[in-house]
């Protein structure tokens, strides 16, 4: 599975596009030390690299999710010595930490073998991120092949193969808990359970995917709460990972509430991609506190 990162306009924006940095800086930095939870978003806020992201956001969130992506033979975003420097130093003055999301759903080769594109270029974003300390490292897991399988057989080999993806990983990573496996659209609720009990990674709550299946995510966030250290959340229009001023409040109030209740002291990440898009959804927010 590939994020979207187009930039349609939000039908409703005019007014939103009138919010200002001053906006920004104040009430919705007091939302952020008001509760425990590290509010954030994506790298692709508005349209430019890595870097300018950052510094237009940093002060602004309190983590950024660097999407990264590599292409064979082709353009690449991985951030330089240099940007990787930058980036720290913004992190240091702004109280920022930085989730970074592995390019590929990670999986062995087809015959089991450890050299799979997808291992290949996770080793590499995290090699090139490592001086980062990131909070998390955010990743899928490849089940395209056993998703609708009834084959008992397949399935098992598919759950060992996805935990040795995973060890293999986690001593890039600097241990398992800083994998953080996400959940994804049209996948069972419970398709990634069986891996998660053999191996301690951390969860990644993706309650966007939630929504357009059609799920309540309260009962799946509780349930993965004790091991999540990151949550993505983002609206439905006419895709997901759009404004959460598509979605209705007592939706956003009824997830908002629960983090709230459980204390959750992790990253919540508006895993979105313009700023129209950002700037209404921390209207959305302000709104809830």
């Amino acid at each position: 599975m590939e994020l979207v990162v187009s930039t349609p306009a939000l039908a409703c924006g005019a007014s939103v596009r009138r919010k200002s940095a001053a906006y920004l800086t104040t009430d919705i930095w007091k939302i952020m030390q008001t509760y425990p939870f590290r509010l954030g978003t994506t790298s692709y806020i508005i349209p430019d690299d890595i870097l300018p992201n950052v510094r237009y956001l940093a002060g602004r969130v309190k983590d950024i999710e660097l999407i990264l992506f590599e292409v064979d033979d082709g353009p690449n975003n991985l951030p330089s010595p240099e940007v990787i420097n930058e980036l720290s130093q913004l992190a240091s003055r702004h109280d920022l930490t930085y989730t970074v999301h592995l390019p590929l759903d990670l999986k062995l080769g087809d015959d089991g073998s450890e050299g799979d594109q997808s291992l290949v270029k996770a080793q590499r974003v995290i090699e090139c991120t490592r001086g980062l300390d990131p909070w998390a490292y955010v990743l899928h897991l490849d089940g395209k092949s056993v998703r609708t399988s009834t084959d008992k057989v397949l399935i098992k080999r598919w759950q060992s193969q996805s935990v040795r993806a995973l060890e293999i990983v986690s001593e890039w990573a600097g241990g398992a808990e800083k994998l953080a496996v996400e959940n994804l659209e049209t996948y069972p609720l419970d398709f990634i359970q069986p891996v998660l009990e053999r191996i301690p990674v951390s969860r990644c709550v993706d309650i966007g995917h939630l929504w357009l299946d059609g799920h309540d995510p309260i009962p799946y966030l509780r349930s993965a709460m004790p091991r999540t250290r990151v949550i993505h959340i983002h609206g439905i229009a006419e895709r997901d990972h759009r404004s959460l001023a598509f979605m209705p409040r007592e939706k956003i109030r009824a997830v908002w509430d629960e983090l709230i209740r459980a204390k959750y002291e992790g990253v919540l990440t508006l895993e979105i991609f313009s700023e129209e898009d950002f700037l209404s959804s921390l209207e959305m927010l302000e709104g809830l506190s």
